[in-house]
């Protein structure tokens, strides 16, 4: 299947990085490309980041902490509540950036990433009036008291996936609770990160604050790491990358929070829906084309609904609209990059050498850009590669169980520990099965339901740290105790 994309495209500049509120070159002159997952040509170029620039862009974060960090709590939220207003201001132009960037389809851009990240903001600016301490009781003569201050400069590294909510999942709580940012964004996807930057200097926040240096991560994400004036790290990525990560934050004994890879389990239990349970597990294998680190791609049904689910994927499946993501049918976009369709690529050879079914896709779709078809692959064994790893892209695996034991066995046999699901009508059997899976989220009945409201994060190999909700702050506060002698 040949596809064909059409060139409503957005025209994007060459990008520069931004430091102390002023867009500069890096200093050595590299720059990196940008390519268009659909079609793989280069759109643009960014500024390569040298180590020597992220210690300027740390620099100046530390100069503009103690502004930001004294500013009111609530003209802090008064900035991040105008952030949220910009981006459904520019929802269009962020969105077809986005889309661009990343390849995804211009329908999620629209739906799902450019209003999460407006809630994201918006969410924290309510929750910045809420940071305060305590009076606590003790016993002896004496005015006690304790104190939730910003830990001071917080370097922000993000994937390529969900470029836009993933840094708004960390920059909006951090500013909330005072904090000084230096955000280095993914090098495949830094688009939106530059655009937010001009978007954050309009609503208000001031020179250095927040500083964005793109660039490789073996040079600028390391100096970010190691940067002794970088005083905590907030990391989203693969957990190969996060374990280097957590090690060097713990040389330099940092504070970080790893939001890592996942390989969730989806369970179909016999008397599940079995129109929602369809509805649901395509959804949780194809969103996002598979690149989300709570992707459900591991499939466990009753055995007596095994071969009537595996029949409606292979009918159900070759019908997603695969396509140019600027096309408004499209579901499922390329890759994000060339290496993530051959990883993918690989694991579909792999399953078959360990004799997979394969029922559904299976194929790199001809052309310039990254596509590959959604797949579902039956009938490999537990210890299977393909099964216990994380491929990262629209792939399916299927396997049968007997019991509710076995079910719950399975999804927690791999390191992965954060998401999982159920399909049940059997309410008992939903809270029982959800307080048994090793997972820092759970979905009945549906997949992906997400509000900035709700934490999420990992168990296991899957990090640790919360990102969402109240407690996505304590990543980015200490509590300070103050004790005034009365005597």
């Amino acid at each position: 299947m040949a596809l064909t994309i059409t060139d409503p495209r957005p025209e994007v500049g060459p990008g520069q990085l931004f430091v102390a509120g002023q867009w500069r070159p890096a200093g050595g002159g590299e720059r990196l490309d940008v390519l268009d997952p659909a079609t793989g040509r280069v759109v643009t170029t960014v500024a390569a980041a040298t180590a020597t620039d992220v210690h300027t862009a740390v620099a100046a974060a530390r100069t503009a902490f103690p502004e930001w960090r004294d500013t009111p709590a609530k003209i802090r939220a008064r900035v991040l509540r105008q952030v949220s207003d910009l981006i459904m201001a520019r929802a269009d132009e962020i969105a077809a950036v986005e889309s661009l960037d990343v390849g995804k389809p211009i329908s999620l851009c629209r739906a799902v990433d450019v209003p999460t990240a407006a809630d994201t903001y918006e969410y924290y600016a309510a929750l910045a009036l809420t940071l305060e301490g305590a009076q606590r009781s003790v016993p002896f003569p004496a005015h006690a008291y304790t104190r939730r201050e910003p830990l001071g400069v917080v370097g922000a590294i993000t994937p390529f996936n969900f470029p836009l909510i993933l840094s708004s999942t960390k920059i909006a709580p951090a500013l909330a609770a005072g904090n000084a940012v230096v955000h280095k964004p993914a090098e495949d996807t830094p688009l939106s990160a530059l655009l937010m930057a001009e978007l954050l200097t309009e609503a208000g926040v001031p020179e250095g604050v927040v500083n964005v240096v793109t660039g490789l991560g073996t040079v600028a994400g390391e100096a970010l790491l190691t940067h002794p004036g970088v005083d905590a790290v907030a990391f989203t990525g693969s957990t190969s990358v996060g374990r280097h990560a957590a090690s060097v934050a713990g040389e330099h004994l940092k504070p970080v929070s790893m939001e890592l890879g996942g390989n969730a389990a989806h369970i179909v239990f016999e008397d599940a829906d079995m129109n929602q349970a369809v509805d649901a597990v395509i959804k949780a294998f194809v969103f996002n084309t598979g690149q989300f680190c709570m992707a459900g791609p591991r499939l466990l049904v009753a055995r007596s609904r095994y071969e009537a689910f595996l029949e409606i994927l292979s009918q159900a499946v070759p019908g997603i609209p695969v396509g140019d993501p600027f096309d408004e049918t499209t579901v499922v976009g390329p890759m994000a990059a060339e290496k993530h369709l051959a990883k993918v690529e690989q694991y579909v050879r792999i399953a078959r050498e360990e004799g997979g079914r394969v029922i559904a896709g299976g194929e790199r779709l001809p052309g310039d850009g990254f596509f590959f078809q959604p797949t579902v692959i039956a009938d490999l064994p537990a210890g299977s590669r393909v099964v216990r790893e994380e491929i990262f892209g629209p792939v399916l695996t299927v396997q049968p169980f007997d019991t509710e034991d076995e079910a719950v066995m399975l999804a927690n046999s791999t390191e992965y520990g954060l998401a999982a699901g159920l399909q049940t009508r059997d309410v008992a059997r939903a809270h029982r099965v959800a307080a048994r899976l090793d997972a820092g989220i759970v979905w009945v009945n549906d997949w992906a339901m997400l509000d900035p409201a709700l934490p999420f994060g990992g168990v296991k190999h899957s990090g640790f740290g919360r990102e969402n909700g109240p407690e996505a702050l304590e990543a980015y506060t200490r509590t300070k105790s103050v004790l005034i002698s009365l005597a």
